[in-house]
């Protein structure tokens, strides 16, 4: 055949598509019935084996079911390919980070618990803690800190007037596990490995700087003749398929990879937070973080169990807000003052009204120490019933400006009635 000729053929196969006599779709229905009729004919052709019964049932039958079961095969392959692209369908969620030391960070500052509930949203990854019902953190990871961050959350719009988040995701997952994984390439940063934590000897934990020095050693890391080009950072990669699906985290930095599927729950509250009465503030202060940390410290060394805070209105003599602390040691207090004289008071804005007090669980607050430790400043605020809010500053690695480049960590305490109080503090001085 020369060329002309079988440009003419491609060209009138092209107008004149094969069509099968049974439709893709019918595919299925024909081969189930042809299979059907097969098992009945089989059947007779059984109670009536004879030489004459042959034509009448046994080859039909036979018949039958070998295209019945050619049909059903190029049905089941119709319907595989289909059920392979519903799979490989986008992600509910997908974010990738150059930086899982900073969300290591971030999430160590709400660490007090070992579970945290995570509700993805367009906006980022809010992860929450909760001890009982007297203390919960919320730390929001925003979509700024990820390089890539896609959220694929299904929308009703039958009701423009229901709340925002009601369809957003919303589990549970276990916190140490999700921080061990982070820890891995975390501790290659040498800022990582020397990094203090409160409560240890020195303020060095020696698990980082042993993993660190194995992770350098074996990986290359650090080290001037390694193969990988100076500058690159490794990446960590959060996906969530769905609800049931578990939390995945891949990272990779230095050619060593790693994954980790972190199983997820369903989430046992529903969501509601301590209330904190915004508009009836009786206290409102903000301070640099490096200060509470200072005086939380010294309050530990007496042991206490209760922790009081005390606030009066601004005056040229005595102090504006003071901590004590009650245990079975003794009592401390520490006293700070709202004064202008030095050029970086403690109190950068103090705003009382009235004498307000209130006591809480000394553990409770001493339990944001890591966020102490990590922000730059921190808001503390009392509202009318006692409630406790503390809104930390944290900077970011990877903020690309000033507003970007600001993380917050919540804390709300609920505060210690006073029959509570007292008899905390008796029952530790005996």
């Amino acid at each position: 055949m020369s060329n002309p000729e079988l440009l003419a053929l491609w060209d009138a196969s092209a107008n004149a598509p094969f069509a099968p006599t049974v439709g893709k779709d019918s595919q299925f229905f024909v081969g189930f019935t042809l299979l059907l009729f097969a098992l009945m004919l089989t059947s007779l052709f059984g109670l009536n084996r004879s030489i004459k019964t042959l034509p009448l049932y046994g080859i039909p039958a036979s018949l039958a079911f070998g295209f019945g079961s050619v049909f059903m095969i190029c049905a089941v392959g119709v319907y595989v390919p289909n059920t392979a692209k519903m799979c490989t369908t986008q992600p509910l969620f997908r974010a990738i980070s150059s930086s899982a030391r900073q969300i290591q960070l971030l999430l160590r500052c709400i660490s007090f618990s070992t579970k945290a509930h995570v509700r993805i949203s367009p906006e980022g990854l809010r992860f929450s803690t909760e001890d009982g019902s007297t203390m919960e953190a919320a730390v929001l990871l925003s979509k700024d800190l990820f390089t890539t961050y896609t959220c694929n959350t299904p929308h009703d719009a039958a009701s423009e007037q229901e709340e925002d988040n009601i369809h957003l995701p919303f589990f549970q997952i276990n916190l140490d596990s999700l921080l061990e994984t982070l820890n891995i390439f975390a501790l290659s940063d040498p800022a990582a490995a020397a990094g203090k934590r409160p409560g240890m000897a020195g303020g060095v934990d020696p698990y980082d700087a042993f993993a660190s020095h194995r992770l350098q050693r074996h990986a290359g890391i650090n080290n001037a003749f390694a193969s990988t080009a100076p500058g690159i950072q490794g990446l960590c990669t959060f996906t969530y398929a769905g609800p049931g699906e578990p939390l995945s985290v891949h990272m990779s930095e230095a050619g060593v990879t790693t994954t980790c599927e972190l199983t997820t729950y369903e989430a046992n509250t529903s969501g509601e937070e301590i209330p904190f009465n915004r508009d009836a503030i009786a206290l409102k202060t903000i301070m640099r973080s490096g200060c509470l940390l200072d005086a939380i410290q010294e309050l530990s060394g007496m042991s206490p169990s209760t922790l009081t805070i005390t606030a009066t209105p601004s005056t040229r003599s005595g102090p504006d807000l003071s901590l004590a602390a009650s245990g079975a040691l003794g009592d401390a207090l520490v006293e700070f003052a709202s004064s202008r004289a030095h050029d970086a008071p403690i109190l950068e804005t103090f705003i009382c009204y009235g004498r307000t007090n209130a006591s809480f669980t000394f553990g409770l607050v001493k339990a944001a120490q890591r966020a102490m430790a990590s922000a730059s400043k921190v808001s503390l605020r009392l509202d009318e019933e006692g409630v406790l809010s503390l809104q930390f500053l944290i900077q970011n690695e990877e903020g690309r400006s000033s507003s970007e480049g600001l993380t917050f960590v919540d804390f709300r305490i609920i505060p210690l009635v006073e029959g509570e109080a007292e008899e905390g503090g008796g029952s530790d001085s005996n």
